[in-house]
């Protein structure tokens, strides 16, 4: 080859490299700078809906770390189409690409979707609390945790359930442990004969003499039932929700012993029958 034209075409190439890297340059060096700051506003950012939602207590903790994880995640998105554009990239086409990836992805993940959006529902609304126990209709246990799709529980007899949050969402929820107190409420047959005034009495120093009952609201004790075999007799009573189990379980011992102790029986179901005797047909006519 000549060497002065081979000369000529590397002059013209750094000619040709040097105009564009005086005009692209700076654009790259202000996108750095630009993805720079947009970084650290985007971290400053989430610590600081962090610690907003630290000092709310109606906020559940594993809600707070996605809100401020969302908030960091779309400065950063903003920074990136700003990014792109300071390099003289056409970001419309490419957020309509995205768009369109994301609606993608949103009709192919559909269950997912509506799980993380039951999920923030129930971080947010809180119809129940890690330690409560729920009963669904189909599923029921003490909460373990609850996750942005899915919700663990633990029966009552040791079993694990893995709950997708749209499940829970979209039911009806009993929530056993919510409030304070509980009603315990119990029934006591005792036998016709017996003195129904005793069996009261008894019934209601029951309830005085144990500190887990509340006095206000006040015990009630009252005949409930004249039943087939047996009068019914009805002990209601008002506990912390913490004690209710113990409480309904020592009541029901200690009532039976002590209407026994003061005379009272509980009778078994029984049924009287009357016996006709019906004379034959022929000894009728005779």
């Amino acid at each position: 080859m000549d060497p002065k034209a081979l000369t000529d075409q590397a002059t013209t190439f750094l000619s040709q490299l040097s105009a564009w890297a005086a005009l692209a340059l700076p654009n790259f060096v202000s996108a750095v700078l630009l993805f720079a700051l947009g970084w650290w506003i985007a971290g400053r950012a989430q610590r600081a809906v962090a610690g907003l939602l630290d000092r709310t207590s109606r906020v559940d903790p594993t809600l707070r770390s996605v809100l401020s994880s969302l908030v960091r995640y779309a400065i950063l998105v903003l920074v990136a189409v700003a990014v792109l554009g300071q390099l003289g990239i056409q970001t419309t086409s490419i957020l309509a690409a995205l768009g369109a990836i994301g609606l993608a992805i949103g009709l192919a993940m559909q269950g997912t979707l509506s799980n993380i959006a039951a999920g923030l529902m129930l971080l947010w609304l809180r119809p129940f609390r890690v330690g409560d126990y729920v009963d669904t209709g189909s599923v029921a246990g003490t909460v373990k945790e609850v996750g942005l799709f899915a919700s663990e529980l633990h029966t009552w007899d040791g079993i694990f359930l893995f709950v997708p949050n749209a499940q829970l969402w979209n039911t009806r929820i009993t929530n056993f442990s919510r409030l304070p107190t509980r009603l315990v409420d119990l029934k006591f047959a005792v036998a016709y004969g017996d003195d129904i005034a005793t069996g009261l009495n008894v019934l209601t120093e029951l309830a005085a003499s144990d500190g887990r009952v509340h006095s206000e609201p006040a015990p009630q004790v009252f005949v409930d039932e004249l039943g087939d075999s047996a009068v019914i007799l009805i002990l209601r009573v008002w506990t912390a929700t913490s004690e209710y189990w113990n409480l309904r379980r020592d009541l029901t011992r200690r009532g039976k012993s002590e209407l026994e102790a003061a005379g009272l029986s509980f009778p078994f179901p029984q049924r009287d029958v009357h016996i006709h005797s019906v004379q034959p047909d022929h000894e009728a006519a005779a």
